[in-house]
């Protein structure tokens, strides 16, 4: 486990250095939303990589899974559509209290994109956001112009969530060094015309535990200390 942040003393840092199933990942993640409504544990930031595996969200369009046996595929309550996890990319599952951040599930996605932004910028990378496109992009120069004459722009990091009375679960993935292949079995995100890319394949030697201490020291720059709303 992660030391806790000194901005956020309540908040727990779990680390796991083995690959997670995704269905004891989900069973997690339920249980431990069940005990932080309870007030039985503190809210919780959980640093994972899974096996390969497609999920899909609730607006995943079936026709998007383009080799359905290519690997395991799993519906989930998280928002969003299709998308690939595996070794080599660190997915970070959120479990905080919304209600006392404000109960404005907007601002807390937007959030969850700047502190992906703050953390890609500690390597000197420029996360950007587009309208209609949630999650985190990059642009690609060294990428030939699309047929419409615009700049490549490659995805490196999706977000997708799910809110329990207010306690956020589900959360972001970030690409350090997946076998990108892998990504060819869906449509990502639903979005056909843009790449995927990862921190190694922008040419950075980048691992895992770089990106950890990356999304520690990044995130109290963007997060607010939770407060009460109302009496």
């Amino acid at each position: 486990m992660m030391p806790q942040d000194e901005t956020f003393p309540e908040v727990e840092w779990k680390t796991s250095t083995e690959l997670v199933p995704y269905t004891d990942a989900v069973a997690w993640m339920e249980e431990r939303v069940t005990q932080i409504l309870a007030g039985n544990a503190p809210e919780v930031i959980w640093l994972l990589e899974h096996p390969p595996l497609y999920t899909a969200g609730t607006s995943a369009d079936a026709k998007d899974l383009t080799e359905p046996d290519r690997f395991p595929v799993f519906q989930t309550q998280r928002g969003g559509q299709y998308t690939y996890h595996g070794p080599g990319q660190r997915v970070i599952y959120i479990m905080l209290d919304v209600g006392k951040r404000g109960r404005d599930v907007r601002k807390f996605v937007k959030e969850l994109e700047s502190w992906v932004i703050a953390t890609l910028d500690e390597f000197n990378v420029k996360g950007e956001v587009r309208d209609g496109r949630v999650g985190v992009w990059v642009q690609r120069p060294d990428k030939p112009l699309s047929l419409s004459g615009k700049q490549a722009e490659d995805k490196i990091a999706a977000i997708g969530i799910r809110l329990r009375k207010w306690i956020s679960f589900h959360g972001i993935s970030i690409n350090v060094e997946p076998e990108l292949e892998h990504f060819t079995g869906i449509v990502p995100c639903g979005i056909p015309d843009h790449g995927i890319t990862s921190l190694v394949d922008l040419g950075l030697p980048v691992t895992i535990e770089d990106l950890d201490l990356a999304l520690k020291r990044s995130f109290s720059q963007v997060f607010l200390k939770p407060h009460h709303i109302g009496t």
